[in-house]
């Protein structure tokens, strides 16, 4: 079964609509790109498949159910979501703050245990943050703050993880890292949607891509179908390709 399954989905804002009739079913253990320009409707896509925002058209199942007729709570534990920006200014000590990802996992009276801080405290070292766990969320950098959202996701631990451009304020090192991590999360069987916003990244961590021109067209397809010509197409820019040893890469012109 597949983890996430979008039938005929559409994907509006009022005089204009930004993805039409899109189906997409996302299989345990892939990685998926979402390429598009600015204003082509990624993060309200993303935002449409966690269920945080009603459909145009069509529907999202998660794990075989409609997504609708799911509990937030009973979302949470199968589905996270990384949003491009914090909802809120930063409050709170670094600790709590990530440990909140386990919350959909826990009881209605049950307080977080042994294993769920050893959770916290692993993946604050994935994200280079171990050292920093009593820190006021606001005295932290933009970086900072961005793999700390991303280690409460990973403590999260749901089965599909949706990541609106999850290199935002990183530095060339930490966004392969961060990659790296939700690529190997992908080979112990999760799924992952990620928008970016360069194609040699989604060559380099996705198996598929998932285009948006932002007019209604989306295209689904393998990472070695992706060419200058799409790229073109999508950007608005000239593309030229080449490789750097085994690997082909994109550059603007």
């Amino acid at each position: 079964m597949s983890a996430l399954v979008a039938d005929k989905l559409g994907v509006a804002v009022p005089g204009r609509t930004l993805v039409e009739a899109l189906d997409l079913a996302v299989e345990p253990g892939e990685f998926i790109a979402l390429l598009g320009g600015n204003g082509t409707g990624k993060s309200l896509l993303l935002r449409t498949l966690a269920g945080l925002r009603a459909p145009a058209a069509g529907r999202v199942a998660l794990g075989g159910h409609a997504l609708d007729s799911l509990s937030r709570r009973a979302v949470a534990a199968q589905l996270g979501f990384l949003p491009q920006d914090p909802d809120a200014a930063p409050q709170g000590i670094l600790h709590e703050s990530v440990l909140l990802g386990r919350f959909a996992h826990l009881g209605l009276w049950q307080n977080a245990t042994a294993d769920d801080g050893a959770r916290v405290a692993q993946a604050l070292a994935h994200m280079g943050l171990k050292g920093l766990e009593r820190r006021e969320l606001a005295t932290l950098s933009g970086g900072e703050l961005r793999r700390a959202a991303m280690a409460r996701l990973l403590v999260q631990a749901p089965a599909i993880y949706l990541v609106d451009e999850p290199t935002n304020h990183l530095d060339p090192a930490q966004q392969l890292a961060i990659l790296d991590r939700l690529r190997t999360l992908t080979r112990a069987g999760a799924a992952v949607i990620a928008s970016l916003h360069d194609a040699n990244l989604a060559l380099r961590f996705a198996d598929r891509v998932l285009l948006l021109a932002g007019d209604g067209r989306a295209e689904v397809l393998d990472c070695a179908a992706l060419d200058a010509v799409r790229l073109e197409t999508l950007y608005g820019v000239k593309f030229d390709e080449g490789r750097v040893g085994a690997h082909r890469m994109f550059t603007a012109s």
